[in-house]
């Protein structure tokens, strides 16, 4: 027999979610055959699977010993060091994530990316003890793609990673993003519509005027800010969230991404040596109309990466 005293972290998710997370290794019909029986107990009674934990409360286990002996694993510890910094808290952490960084891993990329040196960076200031934690670990709030820079939020604790993520679905985090395109917009501002669909086979996207079968309503907010040379800086904010919205809906209307070479123009890269799109989520605002918990005092903060690798680039001549 066994206790776990739930922490703050733990605290209000679900048993069953509770459980699947701190036993990896534990069949599901198992966990729920250990409630039914009372070999799972909260706070000595027995329990429902959909029951939402609390701080303070007490799981007693009589289950196996090879599910408490799980093989410790930092892969985190393999990861780089570098982070640049924007901002920093006891609850998140605003980090401007690099051209070709890459922020989660997948079947290709599982030993450098910016969520394991998250996970390095609080491990070694002693913030993050993956042997305390028996549900909870740091995470990445959004997601930039490998060839897009910009601010990237990742929550230290599971109440600013519930409030953030409640506040990205409700859109109450502006999100600014610079960019170059090629020409000049008639409107020096326009906040433009369209409709986009995606081919999930290629990954590639197609924007419309019209309404039609599997579009997706885009909403684009768009103001020029300096020209020269045949291009156009431009801060762009975004009304909704698709995928890769900027690029194919500025590509729509005319005025493709610089150095963007799927939906940009081909010449134009090549005439500047371009071989990445001249895009970056530089500017954060939170706007909060809701109850946002221990994030309260962010609320009307902007924060901003000063660091755009092309928005003082000489060789584009636009400021």
């Amino acid at each position: 027999m066994r206790t776990l005293t739930i922490e703050k972290n733990d605290a209000g998710q679900r048993l069953d979610k509770y459980l699947s997370k701190r036993f990896k290794t534990m069949p599901k019909s198992l966990m729920y055959k250990y409630l039914r029986t009372k070999y799972i107990k909260l706070n000595g009674k027995k329990v429902s699977p959909e029951v939402f934990l609390a701080e303070g409360d007490v799981l007693t286990l009589y289950i196996k010993d090879e599910f408490f002996e799980e093989k410790k694993n930092y892969d985190f510890l393999k990861a780089g060091k570098e982070l640049s910094v924007i901002y920093e808290d006891e609850n998140l952490l605003l980090l401007d994530k690099k051209v070709g960084v890459i922020c989660h891993q997948d079947s290709r990329y599982d030993a450098d990316t910016l969520n394991l040196r998250v996970l390095r960076y609080l491990y070694e200031k002693g913030e993050y003890d993956p042997d305390r934690e028996n549900s909870f670990t740091p995470a990445l709030c959004n997601r930039i793609d490998r060839n897009t820079g910009g601010i990237v939020i990742a929550a230290k604790n599971a109440e600013s990673l519930r409030v953030i993520n409640q506040k990205i679905r409700d859109r109450e985090i502006e999100k600014y993003y610079l960019c170059v395109i090629k020409g000049k917009p008639a409107a020096k501002h326009a906040t433009v519509k369209a409709y986009l669909s995606k081919n999930e086979d290629i990954n590639t996207v197609k924007v419309y005027d019209a309404p039609r079968d599997g579009a997706k309503e885009i909403i684009t907010e768009y103001t020029a800010l300096d020209a020269a040379n045949g291009l156009s800086l431009c801060e762009v904010l975004l009304h909704t969230g698709r995928t890769h919205q900027i690029r194919a809906h500025m590509a729509h209307l005319g005025h493709p991404l610089l150095g963007d070479e799927k939906y940009g123009d081909r010449k134009l890269n090549e005439r500047y040596r371009m071989r990445r799109q001249a895009l970056y989520s530089y500017k954060l605002r939170f706007c909060f109309t809701t109850p946002s918990g221990c994030l309260a005092y962010l609320n009307g903060k902007e924060f901003e990466a000063n660091d755009v690798w092309f928005a003082s680039n000489k060789q584009l001549n636009i400021r």
